[in-house]
This record gives structure tokens, sequence and C-alpha cells, in this order.
């Protein structure tokens, strides 16, 4: 093979992790503290008004219904997901959609924690996606709208049924102000503000159709539900947690973070610009994946491909023969020498997932570095192959 020279040009923001993931454009410490309520009461007045006004925001921005609620809650997506699944599930049988990391987790959760009694798990392969028109309409539905360790998203939801008797309850945390949903067919809705926004990490966003609401108040799970998992109290919905009485004590810095992401994206046009960045991104790395011989996307279906976390495989013969643990080394050499040269940090794929390379393309990254950091991938394969083959 032509072995390429070592380009000249880094990206100038070489930070392509898909979580915590890259902060905006301009991004100062200074400009989030000068936001923050630092050293106040989360009860107080100010900082209450704080945590309700990134409510608000996020419901305008997202164009949420006027009849859903949203709440910050703790621990992440992975809190707000967790609170869902032990709140609202056991009346109606479940499918959980598992086609990657997360989405094998809330399987596990629901069949060997909860130990519901009436679960179908539809699993596909990373890289795929199961077959969506296996759902039953009478059951609530659990499914990742993103596969983040994957790169495989649903392409719409127009397989959930418009008039389905159970809830859709929906992680979107690496979806969320990068691709649109379909309000009309979701209930339950999660992120948390460390993806596409490029926010700190710690806080999750549960949003709650009506019909969710209605399954909180008139469902009472038979099981016991610790603190920070508890909705409602004496059969209603606890309203404070969705005007900014979080359960907990959030992090007022982390909030100002928030805010301070969403001052920007309101300032380059709100949800519309947000999605536009991030399809511009994945559009200038899959172009160079379509030109590169050594590379493809693990999701063969480009419908299904997402525009935030993109996953990579290495398809070059002499690497793809290589056993897994082989092929994994591999690209953890790449990865270093990405690293060591400044053009790219946290680039390796998921543990769990198959050898290859992840690169977030979410909204708060810059075209241009993707363009710049293509180039820098191609050197890193050639040099990390001359050395295996040298070896």
């Amino acid at each position: 093979m032509t072995f390429p020279a070592k380009p000249q040009v880094r990206p100038a923001r070489p930070e392509f992790s898909s979580g915590p993931c890259p902060k905006r454009p301009g991004w100062s410490a200074e400009a989030v503290a000068a936001k923050a309520w630092l050293g106040r009461s989360h009860r107080a007045a100010g900082p209450k008004a704080q945590l309700k006004q990134a409510i608000d925001r996020t419901a305008a921005m997202l164009g949420l219904p006027a009849d859903w609620r949203v709440g910050i809650v703790p621990a992440s997506d992975t809190g707000a997901v967790e609170m869902a699944l032990w709140s609202l599930l056991g009346p109606r049988p479940t499918d959980v959609l598992a086609w990657e990391s997360f989405g094998a987790g809330w399987a596990t959760d629901v069949v060997k924690q909860l130990k519901l009694p009436d679960v179908n798990v539809l699993k596909a392969d990373y890289g795929q996606l199961p077959d969506l028109t296996a759902v039953r309409p009478e059951a609530d539905i659990v499914f990742t709208w993103n596969g983040t360790t994957s790169g495989a998203r649903v392409p719409n939801a127009d397989w959930l049924p418009a008039a389905r008797e159970g809830l859709a309850i929906c992680d979107a945390t690496s979806a969320v102000f990068a691709q649109e949903l379909d309000w009309s067919k979701l209930d339950v809705v999660t992120f948390s503000w460390q993806k596409v926004m490029g926010g700190e990490g710690a806080h999750g966003m549960l949003m709650l159709s009506p019909r969710a609401v209605e399954r909180l108040e008139t469902f009472a799970p038979d099981r016991p539900l610790p603190k920070i998992f508890r909705l409602t109290k004496n059969g209603k919905l606890i309203e404070g947690i969705f005007r900014g009485e979080t359960i907990n004590t959030p992090s007022m810095l982390c909030v100002a973070d928030y805010i301070d992401a969403l001052d920007w994206a309101e300032s380059i046009g709100g949800a519309p610009a947000l999605r536009a960045r991030a399809d511009a991104n994945f559009a200038a790395l899959q172009a160079w994946v379509d030109a590169t011989p050594w590379v493809e996307n693990l999701v063969a279906d480009p419908a299904a491909r997402s525009n935030t976390s993109v996953c990579l495989r290495i398809v070059d013969p002499g690497v793809a023969a290589l056993p897994d643990a082989e092929q994994k080394a591999f690209v953890k050499r790449m990865v270093k020498l990405l690293e060591d040269e400044g053009a790219a940090f946290d680039v390796n794929g998921y543990r769990d997932a198959p050898a290859g390379l992840r690169i977030w393309c979410g909204a708060t990254v810059e075209t241009d570095d993707v363009k710049a950091l293509t180039p820098w991938l191609d050197w890193a394969f050639a040099q990390a192959l001359a050395e295996a083959q040298a070896a």
C-alpha cells in the first residue's frame, strides 16, 4: 500500500468523544461560571428559577407538546430510564428492543431485576436493527432511538402503532437535539446534557406524555422504589419535580453549563440548526468512508445510520481476518497514535462493541474538524498496519 504522509493540519478541536461529548464552539469556564448560582441552595428562588428555565427552554426548543412534563432527575440518562422502567412497567406485557449495549442493559433490568412475567426481547447484532414490526400494540415498548454504542438508529417512528395500548418508553440520549422525534408516537423520552448539547454529566431529563402520567397515577408497583425513583405521592404526580424542585441536590454549575449550551443553540437557530450541524458532520465523515477502501460504516443500511455516534469497522482483509482480540489491539494502536499526535481523542469503539472506531458527529462538533480528522485516520491506519506487518 502507499504510505500516506503525516498530515500537517490537525482538527482545531480534536475531541470526538461520544460522552461526555465536545463542548459547544467558543465555550469557556468563565462564561459558565458567570451564569452559575454557586454556593447557593437549589431551593432558593434564583437557583430554582434557573432549574425551571432549563426545563421550559428544553421543552420549547424541542417543540414538545404543551401537555407534556419535563423534569431534571438524578443519575444522567441512566437514572431517567431506570425511573421510568421501575415506576411504569408491570400492568402490561413488555417488549424490549436491544441492538446495542444500552438496550441490552434495559433488557437485563426488565427480565432479571424487575422479573416481569410477559417480556419479549427483540434482539439484533451491532450495526443492525431488530424486526420493528414484531412489537405488540398491547405491550409497553422500551427502546433506544439512537444506539450510541452501535451507530444504528431507528429511521422514524412509523413502526410504532398510533393507536397503541401500551406506552412507548424511549432512551433518546444521543438523538435528542440531533434527530427529529415523533412526539405523537412516544410517551416517555429520556436524555442527558452531556450528549448532543455537550453539557456535563450526572443529570438526566425525563419527559412524560399525559398517557405516562396517567399510568403513574393509576398503577402502584408492588416493588420497593428508592427515593430517587419516586414520581408520585399518594397516587398523584409529584408536580414539583417538573417545576425545578429536584429530588436531590443538583450541581448548579452543571445547570449553568446546560443553560450556556441552550443560549448557544438558540443563537444559531435552535433545534433545526443543531440537527443540520450533526447532519453535515455525518455527511463529511461518511463521504470519506465511501471513498476509503479499508473502512466501512458498521451500519449497512443508510437509513439506519446515526448522525451522532458514528461507528466504523475496518474491512481491510488483513485486519478483518484477525481474531477479535487482535482486531481490538490494532484499533487501540490507531487510537493511541491519534492521541499522541493530538489529532483525535476518545475515538475507540465501545468496549462491548465489535472492534472499530466511534466518532462523535453531534452538533457541537465543527464540520471542518471532521474533514481535518479523516487524513489522520488514513495515516494512523497505515502506520498501525506497517507496525503489525513488521512485527
